[in-house]
């Protein structure tokens, strides 16, 4: 499985990202720049945090309109995993790939500690590593991480189980029903706040976020093999 991550002007988490994939998952993965246009020949699409365009107007508001993102919306549309997290998901929000919209923390300050967070849907090529309420730790590092929808959206969310991650016991940023991660209807686009790329090794103080890879790489090869 060779997976792309996306790089834009402002990015700063692309790094982690790149070597959470190569060095901790041993998976194939190029950084690519945000005005590329042919993005097909990659299985998984990455879409890692910083503050893309400097975050002007809005977290996102800017990245959206890069030349890429019209080549991620058509590896949407092909099923292929897409996973944006910190500005990687702000950026999926802006580019309506999912419902929803990002306010600033409540305490208008950045926040950056690990968190601990559940596994509220353990059925998907993300989390199939998982357990279904498994608490798992993670950090985060945001600003504008106080995630919020409208009641119908919020309905809809709970309906489809598009809710995959929850924050456990304390909500660092005031997010909606402590919404920490949510996927599409189709579930194969997921945001989240949290990174789990920076939790990758017991080193970094949890390895936690290793197994949201190693449950992409394991749906990729079991629908590989069957479709072979």
């Amino acid at each position: 499985m060779k997976f792309a991550v996306i790089v834009f002007p402002g990015s700063n988490c692309d790094v982690d990202m790149y070597h959470a994939i190569k060095d901790s998952l041993g998976a194939e993965v190029e950084y690519v720049w945000h005005d590329a246009v042919n993005i097909a020949h990659f299985d998984g699409i990455l879409l890692p945090g910083g503050f893309s365009y400097g975050d002007y107007l809005r977290s996102g508001a800017i990245a959206r309109f890069s030349k890429v993102m019209t080549e991620i919306k058509k590896a949407a549309d092909m099923g292929k995993p897409i996973l944006g997290v910190c500005n990687g998901f702000q950026i999926l929000l802006e580019a309506n790939l999912l419902p929803g919209a990002m306010r600033h923390n409540n305490s208008l300050k950045f926040i950056c500690r690990p968190v601990e967070l559940t596994v509220e849907n353990s059925e998907t090529m993300f989390t199939s590593s998982y357990e279904q309420g498994e608490v798992i730790t993670i950090p985060i590092a945001h600003g504008e991480g106080n995630y919020y929808c409208d009641k119908e959206t919020l309905h809809r969310l709970k309906e489809n189980k598009q809710i995959v991650f929850k924050y456990n016991s304390e909500n660092p940023n005031g997010s909606l029903e402590d919404i920490a991660g949510i996927m599409n209807e189709k579930g194969n686009v997921l945001g989240m706040m949290p990174h789990p790329e920076r939790a990758v090794e017991d080193l970094l103080g949890s390895a936690d976020g290793l197994k949201l890879f190693q449950s992409i790489v394991k749906n990729w090869r079991e629908t590989h093999v069957v479709t072979s």
